[in-house]
């Protein structure tokens, strides 16, 4: 296992759209146990490959309390949706930065698992919002750009001013 690189906001890598996975195989299993000491390691509760600069459609979650029940989900497709949530969310491609996004608060996912497996899940709250930030990360969206230009632009200047710094 290793701790992998995170890609920070306004890296253009973010942007990238992920290709599907086409073969669960030892190197995917591989990825899904380095992205997840990658999360725990952060902390956060979800990443995505992308934000580790592999564009493939992988993510990784845990949003338990005790840190010991991860959720894989490759080439996940939600395929249903209902209601509205406002929640406050940060990044770990976003460091230091928590604003409120809309999402709905329920959905239902079709993915495979770290084994090939094909499953769905109706999930809600916390879980469904951060499948939901994940996937936006695989389509090369980030959860600033649903906050308004102005903001968008003070937190790209936040971060390049601590980037230069940290060099």
């Amino acid at each position: 296992m290793a701790i992998l690189q995170i890609l920070h906001y306004p890296d253009p890598r973010l942007r990238n759209v992920a290709a599907p996975v086409d073969d669960v195989d030892d190197a995917t299993r591989t990825l899904v146990g380095d992205m997840l000491e990658t999360m725990y390691d952060a902390p956060g509760i979800g990443l995505a490959a992308t934000q580790v600069n592999v564009h493939r459609r992988i993510i990784v979650i845990d949003v338990s309390e005790h840190r010991g029940d991860p959720v894989c989900l490759i080439n996940p497709v939600i395929t249903e949706s209902a209601g509205a949530e406002q929640t406050e969310e940060g990044c770990l491609s976003v460091p230091g930065v928590y604003e409120t996004v809309e999402r709905s608060d329920w959905i239902c996912v079709q993915a495979l698992d770290e084994n090939g497996t094909a499953y769905e899940r109706e999930v809600d709250g916390l879980l469904a919002v951060c499948i939901q930030h994940e996937i936006d990360h695989l389509d090369g969206k980030l959860f600033v750009d649903y906050l308004s230009r102005l903001k968008r632009a003070r937190i790209r200047k936040k971060l390049e001013k601590v980037q230069k710094q940290s060099f």
